[in-house]
């Protein structure tokens, strides 16, 4: 649904992306993750054919964005990070503007405001007037605006910001069943990294305009990291007793009395063997087990690699 080759945007001298390759499949959700400035609003004003690439090309729903810009923009819907909204209109109002701009049907269109506004719990807020909702409520209206022509393909520019938990829980809610649906492409850019793997398949990291990492969470977790990380307990001995032992079978990362922390490339074969022979020495062994990486320590560390490059 999404392909870009060679993707490149330059302002001036600054190149705010550069060479992106990537793909989004029919049913996939991908992240766009990265610092402010990295490049993830640029990407998604090319894909929804606002920016005109410097260099490279993209397809949407199987249209060139510079070739084909109008189609592309019909079979988009963009939220950004910042929506402008018709503050002196309704929100039933303003949805159905949108909705006769997409040239829908005004029964569907009708059926559509409605089906929305029940998901995002807006049913009694579309007959005031948008100046007076919240932050909150403002970027619930922007996103059914998004949604309202029913597109192939969504592009969300933090779709929670702003949101207190309970609304921000109905926007995360409302995309994992669109991703449920398997019917269209969405793309997400967030700062939120457990929002992040709670929605998307696979995750693309952007650092200063360039492409460091794609992959699920746990591809890139190991990607990033490095293999899983292990655990094993034991009942007492001297401090650092087990480092030499467990050292014959894997990588030790750490240890102290009663535990040792190693990395192996292959899990399934050097946990047995070494539990095997831990308990062959009398070890009581309290718990093999793996420890968790996170996200966000991953993240962390592809930033720094960036710094230390720099």
């Amino acid at each position: 649904m999404i392909e870009t080759v060679g993707l490149t945007k330059r302002f001036g001298s600054l190149e705010a992306v550069k060479g992106m390759t990537l793909r989004v499949e029919r049913g996939e959700v991908l992240a766009l993750l990265g610092p402010n400035g990295a490049g993830k609003t640029t990407t998604v004003r090319m894909l929804s054919a606002i920016l005109r690439p410097t260099e490279g090309k993209a397809w949407v729903a199987g249209y060139e964005v510079t070739e084909d810009s109008r189609a592309v923009r019909q079979r988009v819907g963009v939220l950004t990070e910042a929506p402008g909204l018709y503050t002196r209109m309704t929100g039933l109002e303003y949805l159905k503007f949108f909705g006769s701009m997409w040239s829908l049907d005004p029964a569907i269109l009708t059926a559509r405001i409605a089906e929305l506004a029940d998901a995002f719990e807006m049913s009694d807020a579309l007959n005031r007037r948008l100046g007076t909702y919240s932050k909150g409520m403002r970027q619930k209206i922007a996103l059914m605006r998004a949604m309202v022509h029913d597109p192939p393909v969504l592009l969300l520019d933090e779709p929670t910001s702003a949101l207190d938990p309970q609304n921000a829980r109905l926007v995360r809610d409302a995309i994992l069943r669109l991703r449920s649906e398997s019917t269209r492409a969405i793309v997400v850019c967030t700062h939120n990294l457990a929002e992040a793997e709670e929605l998307c398949d696979r995750l693309a990291v952007i650092r200063r305009g360039r492409l460091v990492a794609l992959g699920t969470p746990t591809e890139l977790k190991a990607q990033v990291l490095g293999p899983p990380l292990m655990e094993i307990r034991y009942a007492g001995t001297p401090q650092d007793g087990l480092r030499g032992f467990v050292g014959r079978f894997a990588e030790v990362v750490a240890a102290g009395q009663g535990w040792v922390r190693y990395r192996t490339d292959d899990p399934e074969h050097s946990n047995p063997a070494l539990l095997k022979a831990l308990v062959s020495e009398g070890v009581l062994v309290h718990t093999l087990s793996e420890v968790p990486q996170t996200l966000e320590a991953a993240y962390l560390k592809l930033m720094q690699d960036g710094a230390d490059a720099a």
